[in-house]
Order: C-alpha cells, then sequence, then structure tokens
C-alpha cells in the first residue's frame, strides 16, 4: 500500500511511502482508503511542530470503503474515529468518555501513537468506525468536534437561547452554523474574510455573515486568536475549539473575572470526540445540503501532489487529499 509518512522528529520529512499491506484482525475492518482531510494540526505535525520522535502514517479525518470486516457490507463508506483510551484507564476513559481523557495516555490515529488513516488500506476496529453516505463524509470528524461542543454547549446553558455567535468561518466554524441552523436558531458568524468562499457559505446557510464583532451572549469561538478569545470572555457562555499558538496579551483579569461573576457566565474548552458524537456527526451531514457540504471543501488534491493539500492558500476553507 502507499502511506503518506513523517518523522515526527524532522521537519518537512513528509513522503509517499510504500508500506506491507495491513493484516486485519477478527474485530477488524479492511478499508480503502479513499481521502483524508487536512487541517491546522496536520500542517504542524508536518512542520516539525507536534509530535515526538518516530515515523507516523498521517491523517485523521478520514473517508473509506469497506473491503471486509464485520458490521459493515463491503462496499460501505466509513470513517474512523480518531481518539483510544488509555490502558489505566482514568477515570473519563473508564466511563467511555475516552474524549476527556484526564492523564493524557490516550493515543489518537494520525497524530498520537497511532498511524492515521492517510494510506490506500488502512484497518480499523469495526467499533471505532461510523457509516457515512457520500463523499463529503470526510467532513464527520470534524463535525463530530462540534456536535460535543453542542452537546456540552446543551448541558452548560443556564437558560434557552435563541441566538448564537459563532467566531471564524473555518470547516468548524461553519460545521458549527450548521448545526446551530439545524436547531432553529438564529445564527450569527464572525470573520475578517471579505471575499472568497466564506461568506457566501455563511448566507447560503440561511445565517448572517459579520466583520464586526455582534454581540450575542452565546458563542462558539473557532479561531484560536488569543485577542479575540479575551473580548469574549465576559458573555455568559462560551465554548472554545480554537488551539492557539503563545501570546502574551494586556488583559484586565479583573474585570473578565467581573464580568463573569455578574453575568453567572461559563467558559468552557473542548476537542476531539467519542463515537456517539461520530454518529450524531454523520447524521447531521445526512440533513445537511450535499451541494453546501461540497462547497465547503475548497481544493481536492490528487494523492500524487501530496504536498500541495499542505500548504495555506487564499480561499481555501477545507482541503481534502484524494488517496
Amino acid at each position: 500500500m502507499r502511506a503518506l509518512t513523517v518523522d515526527l522528529a524532522r521537519a518537512g520529512s513528509l513522503a509517499l511511502t510504500e508500506l506491507p499491506d495491513p493484516v486485519p484482525g477478527p474485530e477488524d475492518l479492511l478499508v480503502e482508503g479513499l481521502a483524508i482531510g487536512i487541517c491546522g494540526t496536520d500542517r504542524e505535525i508536518v512542520r516539525g511542530e507536534f509530535g515526538v520522535g518516530g515515523t507516523l502514517v498521517i491523517g485523521h479525518e478520514s473517508l473509506g470503503r469497506v473491503v471486509s470486516g464485520p458490521g459493515f457490507a463491503p462496499g460501505s463508506l466509513v470513517a474512523g474515529v480518531v481518539r483510544r483510551p488509555d490502558p489505566v484507564p482514568c477515570v473519563a476513559c473508564a466511563r467511555g468518555e475516552f474524549d476527556m481523557c484526564r492523564n493524557g495516555q490516550y493515543t489518537e490515529r494520525g497524530i498520537t501513537g497511532l498511524d492515521g488513516y492517510g494510506s490506500t488500506l488502512w484497518t480499523v476496529p469495526a467499533a471505532y468506525a461510523v457509516g457515512v453516505s457520500s463523499s463529503t463524509g470526510v467532513l464527520v470528524e470534524p463535525a463530530s468536534v462540534v456536535v460535543k461542543a453542542w452537546e456540552r454547549l446543551d448541558r452548560l446553558a443556564l437558560y434557552p437561547f435563541e441566538s448564537v455567535l459563532v467566531t471564524g468561518a473555518g470547516p468548524i466554524g461553519l460545521l458549527a452554523a450548521l448545526i446551530g441552523v439545524q436547531r432553529g436558531l438564529d445564527v450569527h458568524v464572525f470573520d475578517l474574510a471579505e471575499s472568497g468562499p466564506k461568506p457566501d457559505l455563511v448566507e447560503s446557510l440561511g445565517a448572517t455573515y459579520h466583520r464586526t464583532l455582534p454581540d450575542c451572549p452565546v458563542v462558539i469561538e473557532a479561531t484560536g486568536a488569543p485577542s479575540l478569545v479575551a473580548r469574549l470572555l465576559g458573555r455568559d457562555l462560551v465554548c472554545l475549539t480554537g488551539v492557539p499558538s503563545s501570546e502574551v496579551l494586556p488583559a484586565d483579569l479583573g474585570q473578565i473575572n467581573r464580568d463573569l461573576v455578574l453575568r453567572n457566565g461559563v467558559v468552557f474548552g473542548t476537542v476531539n470526540a467519542n463515537p456517539r458524537h461520530y454518529r450524531e456527526a454523520a447524521a447531521v451531514l445526512d440533513r445537511a445540503d450535499d451541494a453546501w457540504l461540497s462547497g465547503l471543501i475548497t481544493r481536492r488534491v490528487p494523492l500524487e501532489s501530496f504536498a500541495e493539500a499542505f500548504e495555506s492558500r487564499p480561499g481555501d476553507v477545507k482541503v481534502v487529499l484524494e488517496l
């Protein structure tokens, strides 16, 4: 099989490599890899900014076609769950909530400790696979992250809310907005792009696009920009999904504290997902307009030109590498 490999200790080591075909176990699916989505984490890995030593098959946003295995008919389209619970297990992993692992000993396909899905053949335990209905199923992994964000918003909300602000019109932000629209909410999306696909994707979704920050008390933050996060922390309910680089900012922590206390505010972070979130993400995509989802994928790159998929280009929303 052909696989995209990277030496985690060496920047710029991404290569297309011939590896032995995987051998599935009795509980595994054998899957023909069709595509992987590329995100900021993948680009950090390729630049040598994430992970420690060793060679890794990259790719955690997956789409494949079942060749054989239990629970799925041959030819079915599937995506693979990324995280696996730690072996201890911690209190969260012991309850099946391994996306909330407390001791950091989890592993993640294509990120931490386990080869990913960036190969022409891969295996996955059937329990860690979710069926999808079309090629836009490659969006299931990022959609699962925002499904989890919405699940936690529901649990933490102090009152019913009718509107939501999403900051950032990248894949996570747009998928968060999609779920808000599906829930019948008044959805507002803030981004700085003046042109390109982002404003059109927001408007065609039925949401409102803003280039100045509107005043909504419930926020899903998807930029990871520290200066923007600092402006949002005094609102009623803020979900942080972005992972920023370190940046020292002047901030009045006393005022932020005061605002949170007086508004009974809640701020929380969320990342990753477990199988129930993937299953709900597949349902979210099934309910969505397939043309809109296809428009979110702004570049499809063939495997032979793999390096181009890891470049950030103007107008990119989601880049997909076809295997």
